[in-house]
């Protein structure tokens, strides 16, 4: 403890000399950076929206049945993310090194193993060191912890390996069922949202200048390969945005994590399919992006991702392909009389691993079919308020630790 005093007062001893440099005292940095937004309206406004925002959605799962999931925060494994990241910290505990948590995904897995769940939610934690903008740019959208509302269903649709790679027309017509089952899912579960931010805080997003619609379900939907083709591989979201005049709506088959289902992926005879040419209605996964309307003008801003999900792989075999050829394992598991031979070359994955092999006496997997998404709070309230009050993710937050904005984090 004494020495974790020391290091963070000599860190807080060269920043406050460094900003003393520049003419700034350590009262002055802590009044414009913290003070200030504390006892300003637009958080208090904000707050109040984040509050109905949160209940609302924690309510229309409890009334749809799920369940309600602890936070899981420290792990020997983690989300990997398909995305850049500086790096995952580590604590040590017991004798053992635990990571803290990108996100949930593999816990919220293994809690929906029971069949008698319709499904789990929780408030999830994050912890996500992002890198900082390369060019020096505000990008605003960025938090290293931050929440998320985690939901999981399952699908119960109980197809084996067989006839996954004998029947995959069959199979491919239930996943796009499923698909219109969780999208109206999540759909709904915007609205009842958007339904309750505008009947109990209509003064406050009046005061940040700022209107709120009540989708229409369905919302527009947009495929990868359409924004692609269309717009190129970059800010496709902020350009889809502008074609539509929905504040909500969908871009789906996203090639990403490798828990994110792509079928058919295994073929017959032991082969796979070439990644590089499969098309988007192969990939089941999904993004919701939203803007926010400017009062003054009735304009709608850049299009932000708030939302991201999909329909997950669920057979052991699949799941150990994918995971290493997204690069995520070195090695596949050697499972052998009750262990696993090469667990120490599996990191965290090896239990994680067993228990996706596991079978029950009938010879079923206990690892769950399943299908749900993760909605950031903090990146939400930025999409749906930015405008004349709202300019970037901080001032959504009390304590946002935005990476292109402080170079140290004082509370």
């Amino acid at each position: 403890m004494e020495d974790n005093i020391k290091f963070i007062g000599e860190s807080l001893y060269r920043f406050q000399s460094a900003i003393n440099e520049g003419g700034i005292s350590l009262e002055d940095y802590i009044r414009e950076n913290y003070v200030n937004k504390w006892l300003s309206d637009e958080l208090f406004h904000t707050s109040a929206i984040r509050t109905t925002f949160v209940n609302s959605i924690n309510g229309f799962l409890a009334d749809e049945k799920l369940l309600n999931l602890e936070k899981v925060m420290l792990s020997i494994i983690t989300d990997p993310l398909a995305h850049d990241i500086e790096r995952t910290p580590a604590i040590q505990y017991k004798g053992h090194t635990y990571l803290t948590t990108h996100s949930m995904i593999y816990s919220k897995f293994m809690a929906c193993s029971n069949p008698k769940l319709r499904g789990i939610y929780v408030d999830s934690p994050n912890i996500r060191l992002e890198m900082e903008s390369p060019t020096n740019v505000q990008r605003g959208r960025y938090l290293a912890d931050f929440s998320q509302i985690d939901i999981e269903l399952r699908r119960n649709r109980d197809v084996d390996l067989e006839r996954y790679l004998n029947d995959t027309a069959g199979v491919a017509k239930l996943l796009r069922e499923d698909m219109d089952i969780i999208k109206n899912f999540l759909e709904r579960m915007i609205v009842t949202a958007c339904e309750a931010i505008n009947a109990k805080n209509a003064g406050d997003l009046k005061k940040l200048g700022v209107a709120l619609e009540v989708p229409k379900v369905p919302f527009p939907t947009y495929t990868k390969d359409y924004c692609n083709g269309k717009y190129g591989a970059k800010n496709y979201e902020e350009a889809v945005g502008e074609e539509t005049g929905s504040q909500f709506f969908w871009i789906t088959g996203l090639l990403r994590e490798n828990y994110d289902l792509v079928y058919p992926y295994l073929t017959q005879g032991g082969g796979k399919v070439d990644m590089k040419s499969i098309p988007s209605e192969n990939i089941f996964n999904y993004d919701i992006c939203a803007k926010s309307i400017d009062l003054r003008t009735g304009k709608q801003t850049p299009a932000k991702e708030i939302l991201s999900g999909a329909i997950r792989e669920w057979l052991f075999e699949p799941i150990i392909e994918r995971i290493i050829d997204n690069r995520v394992l070195p090695v596949r598991p050697v499972i052998r009389n009750g262990n696993i031979d090469n667990i120490n070359e599996l990191g965290g994955y090896g239990p994680f691993l067993y228990f996706a092999s596991m079978k029950d006496a009938k010879g079923r997997p206990h690892f769950p079919d399943t299908m749900g998404g993760g909605i950031g709070v903090e990146r939400t309230l930025y999409a749906i308020l930015r405008g004349e009050k709202i300019a970037k993710i901080d001032d959504v937050t009390f304590f946002g630790k935005n990476p292109d904005s402080h170079p140290l984090y004082l509370y």
